[in-house]
């Protein structure tokens, strides 16, 4: 865990950028000792946001399951696809 004062993020902002590029990791953000804010880069950012979206859907299906909606088997999903694309 990367930990940094927030006078650091105003003072050289560029050198927490590079961290956070270079690591891929959030840099947490402190004020006066405290936790107050966490930096990352934007490509740390979409993975994390990508991340999330996916465990949304997969939860989603899992509920839906749960619910006894209509399921396919691997071979009924492959067939199904199969004959979409042909109509392209």
């Amino acid at each position: 865990m990367i930990i940094k004062a927030s006078a650091t993020l105003r003072n050289d902002y560029s050198s927490i950028s590079n961290i956070a590029k270079s690591t891929g990791e959030p840099i947490y953000i402190t004020k006066n000792g405290e936790g107050d804010g966490v930096f990352m880069s934007i490509d740390a950012f979409e993975k994390r946001e990508q991340a999330l979206e996916l465990r949304a859907k997969i939860l989603q299906a899992e509920e839906e399951r749960l619910n006894n909606a209509t399921t396919r088997s691997i071979d009924e999903a492959r067939k199904e696809l199969k004959e979409r694309a042909g109509r392209i």
